[in-house]
């Protein structure tokens, strides 16, 4: 399997293969974010079913829920990606992790004092959102600082990676089982309790992070954001993955607003049963993920990337025209999303792999912050569109002509150089 060439910080030595299992710090820090993941896919779940099933919100209300989770990621991921590269992205993630802990932990004090309403729940979601974005720009940036060779970042990934899939296996089982125990705000408090073990790995870590170096001449913000972006566009591996990313959030996301409707409205499945549906289609995203270096040493970065990216858009073809009893209704229910996170899986550690080995460390976070910006934006949309579009339309058109969409993206990623890759490139 190709690698990126290593580190040249001749203050860090390489680190041999077997070492990342033995670094205490980046194995707490995944620790943390493990059940922090896990949490996470909770309050996926269920802050639409406390709007749904306690609010009954309509599908423009679930559609602008999910849009003010994601929408902090157009207005201030470049924003917050060039002041983390002014700081030591530690503290950062301690005040985002704490301040997610909070506002989570404040919907079911909310709900059990009668006091939440739907304006408050889509107030909370934006503040969680905006919380998100400050811990996204600084965690993808913290990783090398926990792994100095950069022949690591593929297995560290990777690593993450699996965990995530396994929250997202374990998760919506989880957050359905909880939300018909416990109702839906009040299952919220798994989340908030994840965040307080994050912070607790995170005060564990002892590598030392170096303070950015003072800047040559005064810096201007609007500059750091203007030159972040350039960077990215005018990268020849980074454009492409810039450029088809947010139409995968926009697929994905818009996808998942339609589907939870379409399940709990049109096939009235509860939502045990709607959890269960994406806890064994998340299986997928676990394979993948596991599978992911195994799949790029054998089909090459570029092809595991096209590869990893059709299954993505092509797995939502199955759901719109999914028909029958019910266990064969939820049997195409599963592998429609079963296919996607599978692909998803792969795609994720080739693509934050390949961000990372062509970036300089100057330049981590607002190169993460322009590609959060663009694929959170992508699932903000998804999110927005597909809301309005089923009130509009119809649920089952809606899937159907986003379906279709998504399907069309074949093109534009068989197209992509990214897919032409033989080897991971290195920083240039």
């Amino acid at each position: 399997m190709a690698t990126v060439a290593a580190s040249t910080d001749s203050a860090a030595p390489p680190m041999p293969p077997a070492a990342l299992r033995h670094n205490r710090d980046f194995l707490a820090f995944w620790f943390g974010e493990s059940l922090s993941l896990l949490g996470s896919q909770v309050t996926t779940l269920a802050l639409p079913l406390t709007a749904v099933l306690a609010f009954h919100a309509s599908p423009g209300e679930v559609g602008l829920l999910r849009f003010l989770q994601l929408v902090p990621y157009l207005g201030l991921a470049m924003v917050f990606g060039a002041l983390v590269d002014r700081m030591r992205r530690r503290r950062v993630m301690l005040v985002a992790n704490a301040a997610r802990m909070v506002l989570i932990g404040l919907v079911p004090l909310l709900a059990a004092t009668h006091h939440l309403t739907i304006g408050l729940l889509l107030g909370l979601a934006c503040a969680i959102g905006v919380f998100s974005v400050l811990f996204d720009v600084s965690w993808m940036s913290f990783v090398p600082t926990l792994v100095k060779d950069p022949d690591q970042y593929l297995a560290a990934n990777q690593r993450l990676g699996v965990t995530s899939s396994v929250g997202d296996v374990a998760g919506p089982g989880i957050a359905g089982v909880l939300v018909g125990a416990l109702t839906a705000p009040i299952s919220l408090l798994a989340d908030s309790a994840s965040y307080l073990v994050s912070l607790v790995t995170l005060l564990m870590i002892r590598t030392p992070e170096e303070r950015p170096a003072p800047p040559a001449a005064k810096r201007h913000l609007g500059a750091e954001v203007r030159e972040g972006l350039a960077f990215v566009l005018g990268h020849r591996i980074l454009r492409p993955l810039a450029l088809v990313g947010p139409f995968c959030n926009f697929s994905m996301i818009s996808v998942w607003t339609l589907f939870l409707l379409h399940a709990a409205r049109d096939e009235g499945l509860a939502a045990g049963l709607i959890g269960v549906v994406f806890s064994a289609s998340s299986v997928g995203g676990l394979v993948g993920a596991s599978l992911s270096r195994k799949v790029v040493a054998r089909l090459r970065p570029g092809r595991a990337y096209a590869v990893s990216m059709s299954l993505i858009f092509a797995g939502p073809l199955l759901i719109p025209f999914a028909s029958g009893p019910k266990p064969v209704l939820l049997g195409f229910f599963v592998l429609a999303f079963f296919v996607s996170y599978a692909g998803l899986g792969v795609a994720n550690v080739v693509m934050v792999s390949l961000r990372q080995g062509c970036t300089p460390p100057a330049l981590m976070g607002r190169m993460n912050a322009a590609f959060r910006t663009l694929l959170f934006g992508g699932g903000s949309l998804g999110g927005l569109l597909g809301g309005y579009l089923a009130g509009a339309v119809g649920i089952r058109t809606a899937l159907t002509a986003v379906a279709i969409g998504s399907a069309l993206m074949l093109l534009p990623v068989a197209l992509s150089p990214v897919s032409r890759l033989r080897e991971l490139p290195t920083k240039d």
